[in-house]
């Protein structure tokens, strides 16, 4: 009754969110992703830095939590770690979890892991997963902040400078982060990021990362495909910034979010 009073709360105090992103257009780039780390050879360092910052934090605080819903982790290596540690681990995915929809059950610790940042309703989201901490319980969640993909962003700008296209995600700050855990009421919140770099031979193998590791654009409305033309200048606008090496360092800014449920 209290998580439906607390959503019914939100709702009332702010028209309904605009549909930015594609539900089904998540779960079908999870799938592909799924299917391409099959290959030896797939990215998946994203997933990995979060996994291994969650795993330093909790031993950090010396948290020991008793249930545990993990969200987004679909390498199941946050899992195994903290069931070794005696935990009861809950896994989710976009395909079994709507994180705008309230959850039933009640979690010492919930960890969501590159997923809340692609919901239309983040401050409805936060404020359901709030609602299933037990009473004590945190929420770490991680995503892919506004500080990432600069040399990206700038190569699709290049592509089609006369009417660039909707291709990449509307992406949280710091100052955004923070206000939208204040709201969701989490006590003893911090938001604090940390840079990941990647370098890239080519545009196309930055891709081809992305894709393996489910973060290519799930955008509500899809934009067309790329012309030759339009790709050529994308290609060599992402290569303007090659350093001597002919590799583009390209910056991934990772968001934590952590909060109480006091």
């Amino acid at each position: 009754m209290a998580k439906a009073s607390a959503a019914g709360a939100l709702s009332m105090d702010s028209q309904a969110p605009p549909r930015i992103f594609s539900r089904e257009r998540r779960k079908a780039g999870y799938r592909r992703a799924l299917v391409r780390q099959s290959q030896r050879d797939a990215a998946r360092y994203i997933l990995d830095d979060m996994v291994e910052d969650v795993l330093d934090r909790l031993e950090f605080m010396r948290f020991e939590p008793k249930r545990v819903l993990v969200i987004g982790d679909w390498t199941g290596t946050l899992a195994l770690s903290l069931r070794g540690r005696g935990s009861q681990v809950a896994e989710a995915n976009v395909r079994t979890l709507d994180e705008e929809q309230p959850l039933e059950e009640a979690y010492d610790l919930i960890v969501s892991l590159a997923s809340l940042g692609r919901v239309n309703d983040l401050p409805g989201a936060l404020l359901h997963l709030r609602a299933a901490l037990a009473e004590g319980g945190m929420l770490i969640a991680s995503i892919i902040g506004a500080g990432s993909l600069a040399n990206l962003r700038r190569a699709m700008i290049a592509a089609e400078p006369d009417r660039p296209a909707p291709r990449m995600h509307p992406l949280v700050d710091t100052p955004a982060a923070s206000a939208l855990m204040q709201r969701a009421l989490f006590k003893r919140q911090v938001v604090d990021s940390r840079t990941l770099e990647v370098a890239f031979r080519s545009l196309d193998r930055l891709v081809s990362d992305l894709r393996d590791q489910g973060l290519t654009s799930c955008l509500a409305s899809a934009a067309p495909p790329l012309g030759r033309p339009a790709l050529e200048r994308a290609r060599e606008a992402f290569m303007k910034t090659a350093n001597g090496k002919e590799r583009v360092l390209e910056r991934f800014e990772i968001l934590t979010l952590t909060g109480w449920k006091d």
